[in-house]
């Protein structure tokens, strides 16, 4: 007899949510090229749009704060360089530290030389280090000034869901001015909210949105990583080439669906 299998693999990649089929479906449907001025092009820039502007009120942020890119990997490359400083006459940033549990998108992925990458050890229960992380932070910054080191912290783990305490790390470092970057990949639509990071980065299909699409929250509006991928200027120019407005439209569709179905019921 053949048993019925069952998929439990959802850190990996979660089923695509009914909300999100429906929504890139209909996306599917419309025609135009997102930076066209023309009608069928004003539709597609409206789909993407409203999708930005659902997924910032999912994650209370600014719509202005979300850009879209190919997915998490694509985010971790792009936003993991010593050039973030939006006027781009900042000084590059002397380090970089991560946890040493970090998602290979982030250990491998990052745009710093190798000779200014550290990694944070973490204790038995895969917790970073905090009180060694503000020491080296602090070594850091009276070498190198205030807001001269970046830092990488996974909000949840996919292998083994510790949860790093990413918003006391954060005050605690508040006065060295660290550009703190997170991955919330496993994170959003499970923890009640992301962490207070300046920069989180997050991918559909880790919440029942499509594969091949994410998203990167700035909250910082010094903060303007060097483009990654360039060209055309899409993403207020921080990302170019053409929207995913079918995988866009899905990806918001799911988070909504998400976060609504976490939410307590009401009592009547």
């Amino acid at each position: 007899m053949t048993l019925p299998r069952t998929y439990l693999d959802w850190n990996a990649t979660a089923p695509l949510h009914p909300a999100a089929r429906e929504a890139m479906v209909a996306a599917l449907d419309v025609l135009g090229n997102p930076s066209s001025p023309h009608a069928e092009g004003r539709r597609a820039r409206g789909l993407v749009e409203t999708a930005r502007e659902d997924i910032a009120q999912a994650l209370d942020v600014p719509a202005g704060s979300v850009y879209f890119t190919s997915g998490a990997t694509e985010a971790a490359n792009w936003v993991l360089t010593p050039k973030v400083a939006a006027s781009r006459e900042g000084a590059p940033l002397s380090a970089l530290l991560v946890s040493a549990t970090e998602h290979a998108c982030v250990l491998a992925g990052h745009r710093f030389p190798d000779a200014a990458v550290e990694r944070i050890a973490v204790d038995a229960q895969g917790v970073v280090d905090g009180d060694g992380l503000c020491r080296r932070v602090s070594e850091l910054a009276q070498r190198h000034g205030p807001r001269s080191v970046m830092i990488s912290l996974q909000a949840a783990n996919n292998e083994t869901g510790v949860v790093q305490p990413v918003d006391a790390i954060c005050t605690a470092l508040a006065q060295y001015e660290p550009v703190v970057v997170c991955d919330g990949v496993q994170a959003v639509g499970r923890l009640a909210k992301l962490p207070s990071a300046d920069v989180i980065f997050l991918s559909a299909h880790k919440l029942g949105g499509p594969k091949g699409v994410g998203a990167v929250i700035v909250n910082d509006d010094t903060l303007a990583p060097e483009p990654l991928c360039k060209g055309g200027g899409q993403e207020r120019r921080q990302r170019s080439g053409t929207e995913n407005v079918a995988g866009i439209a899905g990806f918001a569709a799911a988070l909504k669906a998400v976060i609504q179905a976490r939410e307590p019921a009401v009592s009547r």
